[in-house]
């Protein structure tokens, strides 16, 4: 049986390439637009003019406008879970509470420095239609889902000591989103490390024992 190899023709490569770096510029246009004026104020006609392409143009990439926000809210998934596996990948030898609390920490930079957007559309969700919900969902439960490894690992090697790891991680997640409003921009670098390691330290005492801490 002799199998028959598919080529693809010459510079398809290159156009799939082109294609996907233009999706990506529209997927950060939405993104920029949706963090700052919600669901209802962002439209396809302001993502088109800021992205420099013509509006039927933007219907070569997507549908209509819940599928490019429904990019978006994937996009921003799969960026700030891939940063906290790599953190973790990092401190993969030391013990748990440490890597929770390197969890942490890079949890609240993303939302107070290097991706401030995810705060706006994920922990403060405005307007969001009822056809967002499961999404929504399941984007917060792969985002949890790597704190409660880490968590209930803890808690199995005796490390954590705290009741219930649904009731801890729930805390913890309200503590996170609210650092969004209180380490703001307009603190100084020092204020803003300082407020964060805070943060840090007094989430990290949710899962230690009473006599320990995050080193």
């Amino acid at each position: 049986m002799v199998e028959s190899v598919v080529t693809e023709p010459r510079g398809s490569g290159r156009v799939a390439r082109r294609r996907d770096r233009r999706k990506a510029e529209i997927v950060r246009t939405a993104t920029t637009l949706l963090s700052e004026q919600g669901y209802q104020g962002m439209s396809l006609e302001e993502v088109a003019e800021q992205t420099d392409i013509a509006k039927a143009t933007l219907y070569h990439y997507f549908s209509g406008k819940d599928e490019l926000v429904a990019a978006v809210l994937e996009a921003l998934t799969v960026d700030v879970n891939a940063r906290l596996e790599a953190e973790l990948a990092r401190v993969a030898c030391a013990g748990h509470l440490e890597q929770l609390a390197s969890l942490i920490r890079e949890q609240v930079r993303i939302l107070t420095d290097t991706a401030p957007e995810v705060a706006t559309l994920f922990s403060w969700p405005k307007s969001w239609p009822e056809s967002f919900d499961p999404m929504m969902k399941d984007s917060r439960r792969r985002h949890d889902a790597i704190f409660r490894r880490v968590v209930e690992a803890g808690m199995a090697a005796g490390e954590f000591d705290c009741p219930s790891a649904d009731v801890a991680l729930q805390c913890l997640h309200g503590v996170l989103n609210q650092s969004s409003l209180w380490i703001r921009p307009s603190l100084s670098t020092e204020r803003r490390t300082e407020l964060r390691e805070a943060v840090v330290e007094t989430a990290a005492r949710m899962f230690s024992p009473p006599s320990s801490g995050p080193r």
